[in-house]
């Protein structure tokens, strides 16, 4: 691969959302940097060489006209799936270009502002389409955009009056504001896929009562150390719920439990307690355990930063590094789960200075690696050339361990 490719690349993500509130796709979103121009079949080829059928649907949304005529030419049929923005459409070549990945079998998706429709003759170059909804928009007016949307052409004569049908299930919903506007696209109207997903508005719903940790992920845990599975997998586990894996140090650390040493990791506490005692711990908190699907995507993505974070920071062989790393992109946002400020959840942890600066200070030596993977989620990419030049990061291979984490999410059941 020629090396300068990805470094000729701004990216950023964005996760789409299924009906199990699961990863159905990964939106990333590309942006030339500097003059040169990017060599999109070699672009593809990495892709290729980093995502596996495992893996959710991947969209290509490119942010310029050159750079959408150059991955439709180079795109394929097996390929990743690439988004034709609508306000890109009337720029000079990309309709010819459309044309021709369609003939050639490249999956297209359109993705339109409110109130645009691909033209009615060029539809069917379409999988899916993307629609973003009105700013303040109801659930009722929502209702009526997504069935304008499914009209197959509004220029022909009206129907005879029937019931409403729902959204054709190849429709993506993006800027949806609240997790009841979630949930009716989802649930009611049968859309494919939401894109983000309205993390504020669903926390905001817990302002009157504490998030518990997952049902699921405790009996997990559970059947784990029943079975004595690894303790990387039960420590992997249990990162992956943020509440549980906070209420784990902060247990581990009770001067009731009178543990030899401060507990700075998951692994130092799982080791210290043993896997009985944690067992039992366990067995202890799924009385007050939950199963709320909206709060998945919430916890998925606070993983997702602490995985780019763990991961942009090359600590080679220093696993205890590589821990602490995590722990500092998870707690980076703990606040919002427990509803009290981040200086108050993190004085009853015994943390290093090191990530009480990058968090609470925005200093240290993880504070360059928080910044950066925080900008990494769409719509911050902007951010990303400036911070890889202040702190001598090579923007290429911050591209490419970026794709390696997003390349470790599983596609949803649905």
């Amino acid at each position: 691969m020629v090396p300068s490719t990805l470094g000729q690349l701004i990216l950023g993500y964005q996760l789409v959302w299924s009906r199990l509130r699961e990863p159905a796709a990964v939106q990333l979103f590309l942006a030339t940097h500097g003059q040169g121009a990017v060599e999109s079949a070699h672009f593809l080829r990495t892709v290729e060489q980093t995502w596996s059928e495992q893996c959710p649907t991947l969209l290509l949304t490119p942010q310029s006209a050159p750079l959408l005529v150059d991955l439709l030419d180079h795109g394929e049929r097996d390929g990743p799936q690439i988004v034709v923005q609508l306000d890109l459409a009337r720029s000079d070549g990309v309709a010819a270009a459309v044309q021709r990945a369609y003939e050639r079998g490249v999956p297209l998706v359109w993705r339109g502002k409110p109130g645009q429709r691909p033209d009615a003759t060029k539809e069917r170059y379409f999988v899916r389409g993307m629609l973003g909804l009105t700013p303040g928009e109801t659930i009722v007016g929502a209702q009526a955009s997504l069935r304008q949307q499914a009209k197959p052409d509004a220029r022909a004569p009206a129907a005879p009056p029937r019931t409403p049908s729902p959204v054709p299930p190849d429709q993506i919903i993006e800027a949806v504001p609240s997790r009841r506007m979630a949930g009716h696209c989802l649930d009611q109207q049968n859309a494919w896929g939401v894109a983000g997903w309205p993390i504020d508005d669903v926390l905001l719903s817990h302002q009157r009562q504490p998030i518990q940790p997952s049902h699921k992920t405790i009996v997990r845990l559970i059947q784990q150390t029943d079975a004595d599975a690894a303790l990387e997998l039960i420590e992997h586990t249990l990162a992956e719920e943020p509440v549980l894996a906070y209420r784990f140090m902060r247990y581990t650390n009770s001067a009731a439990l009178g543990l030899r040493s401060s507990v700075e990791s998951l692994r130092h506490g799982l080791m210290l307690l043993g896997l009985s005692r944690f067992t039992t711990w366990l067995q202890e908190m799924l009385p007050l355990a939950g199963d709320e699907p909206d709060m998945d995507p919430v916890r998925t993505g606070m993983v997702m930063r602490a995985r780019m974070m763990e991961n942009q920071l090359d600590a080679g062989d220093e696993d205890a590094l590589r821990r602490e790393v995590f722990l500092c992109g998870m707690l980076s946002q703990v606040d919002g789960l427990l509803g009290e400020s981040l200086k108050e959840a993190l004085h009853r942890l015994p943390l290093s200075e090191r990530i009480n600066g990058a968090i609470l200070g925005n200093s240290g030596p993880y504070a360059p690696f928080l910044e950066l993977a925080t900008a990494l989620e769409y719509p911050n990419m902007t951010k990303v050339p400036g911070l890889c030049a202040a702190h001598e990061l090579d923007l290429g291979e911050v591209n490419r361990t970026m794709l390696r984490v997003l390349a470790t999410l599983h596609k949803s059941a649905r």
